[in-house]
């Protein structure tokens, strides 16, 4: 009977063990996102791309996975991100998350294993025998005897068999959401690149800026000591000689102006890399230098959604939420609970493992909810619109990728086209600068004429430096929006 009663109880644990692997988790579908099958103005973009010229060490193949090493061509540049991504206290908050994140995954999936305790027990009594007459304890009913009591056991407390999978849809669920601080860590990478890269180049673009001032207030200086010396000898009026004075207050300024913003571009720029700037950068590369970034292929809408970090986050916590779901409507259904432990008992230490001396107990508890207030109804009601809400955030997540996409690609081709013309428009005031100052100087023209020629130059001038500069950072731009890089 003892043998048969054994069999029992191991073929109905052997059956509840396997009636555990069941979920309540609903079937999981990717929402429709509502955008369109290609980004628009793809084929200008592309145009504009293979007009770039593109070392050949970084030129994308299909489905190639450009790491920002190889997007990036400035070794100046490279340092800095390395930096950054070393020290920013941004991307280590982001590394912490991930990692406690990772310790609440285990600490939930623990749940899913019984939680094994061993123990050990020694117990010293003593027993008054007043009032009894039991020979070898005492005379006279008036004795006592001490005795002693040892014990070890193993058991487990309380193991929830998970019939209806409530334990693993916490499970599932801890674990979507350690998925999603994951690509919340990937995508806080891809934004601290794009920001180090976007702001080293702003400083490139001060110090261009800076430059040109310099040259700009070197010139005009020039021509306010002659028209000083014209003035001098009677030779030119006092009009000419203030507005070329007006020239070099207005260049001292735009100096003064360009310092200020290169100073506050590096302390921008120290406090991303998260650390002062290094005296031992390498040299930068040319600022208006078309190889500065590689070219990339923008791809098709649906691969965003493999490769985005930012989508694939949300997508991981709306599987959360649906996993959650699943916990909610198991709540519904009884939970059971199973409590054993096995052992030894005995008077003697010596004895303790003895034959004769083993002790078990197994105590299953069954729990079946009857009236709980409507507090599962509630709960179950609020996963339900938890999912919903998480359902469309992830829609807004695509379709705000898609249209960061679209205006990079707008920007990349825009600019392109655009600093080809300043370029030619560059030349052409250039050239109306030399010839209304050597008219100037023959006498054939008013001082008016050179410095309106002269103010325009420097404009065009200016104007392909920050043309120069939107067409990088949109191909930062558009290399940020599609997830850094293939996957």
């Amino acid at each position: 009977m003892k043998f048969f009663m054994s069999k029992l109880v191991i073929a109905i644990l052997a059956a509840l063990f396997a009636l555990s692997g069941c979920t309540m988790i609903p079937v999981y579908e990717r929402p429709a996102v509502g955008v369109a099958r290609q980004f628009p103005g793809l084929e200008s973009s592309r145009k504009s791309m293979a007009a770039t010229r593109t070392p050949a060490s970084c030129k994308p193949g299909p489905g190639a996975d450009i790491a920002w090493r190889n997007f990036f061509t400035d070794n100046r540049l490279k340092k800095l991100i390395e930096l950054a991504l070393a020290n920013n206290r941004d991307m280590r908050t982001a590394v912490l998350n991930i990692e406690k994140s990772r310790a609440q995954y285990r600490v939930t999936r623990s749940a899913s294993f019984p939680e094994v305790d061993a123990s050990g027990n020694y117990t010293r009594s003593k027993t008054s025998l007043a009032g009894y007459a039991l020979g070898g304890y005492g005379t006279g009913g008036n004795g006592s005897f001490t005795s002693g009591q040892w014990s070890a056991s193993l058991g487990a407390t309380a193991y929830e068999v998970d019939l209806w999978g409530r334990v693993s849809s916490l499970n599932r669920e801890a674990l979507e959401k350690y998925f999603a601080t994951v690509e919340a860590g990937r995508s806080e990478q891809i934004g601290m690149v794009s920001e180090v890269a976007t702001q080293y180049f702003t400083l490139r673009e001060a110090e261009e800026e800076l430059e040109l001032s310099r040259r700009t207030l070197c010139a005009v200086r020039e021509s306010y000591k002659l028209n000083k010396a014209s003035f001098d000898a009677g030779a030119s009026n006092e009009l000419d000689l203030r507005q070329a004075q007006a020239q070099v207050q207005t260049a001292a300024i735009n100096v003064v102006t360009f310092e200020r913003q290169i100073a506050e571009a590096q302390n921008y720029l120290t406090l991303l890399i998260g650390c002062p700037l290094p005296a031992n950068l390498p040299a930068p590369g040319g600022f208006m230098d078309r190889n500065l970034v590689a070219g990339i292929p923008a791809g098709l809408p649906s691969e965003l959604l493999e490769r985005r970090p930012d989508i694939l986050e949300a997508e991981h916590t709306l599987k959360a939420a649906n996993a959650d779901i699943g916990a909610m409507r198991a709540a519904f259904f009884p939970a059971i609970e199973l409590t054993g432990s096995v052992g030894s008992s005995s008077s003697e230490l010596s004895q303790l493992f003895g034959a004769g001396t083993g002790v078990w107990s197994f105590s299953p508890q069954i729990t079946l909810p009857i009236f709980t207030g409507g507090k599962n109804l509630a709960n179950l009601d609020a996963a339900k619109v938890g999912k919903r809400i998480e359902i469309v955030a992830y829609q807004k997540a695509v379709q705000t990728a898609f249209r960061e996409v679209a205006d990079a690609l707008a920007g990349v081709s825009s600019y392109e086209r655009q600093t080809r013309e300043e370029e030619a428009l560059v030349l052409a005031q250039q050239k109306r600068y030399e010839l209304a100052n050597a008219s100037y100087r023959q006498g054939n023209d008013t001082y008016l004429s050179v410095l309106t020629a002269q103010e325009d130059l420097f404009s065009a001038q200016q104007g392909l430096i920050q043309a120069g500069f939107n067409e990088l950072a949109a191909r930062i731009s558009l290399y940020k929006a599609l997830g850094g890089g293939w996957k």
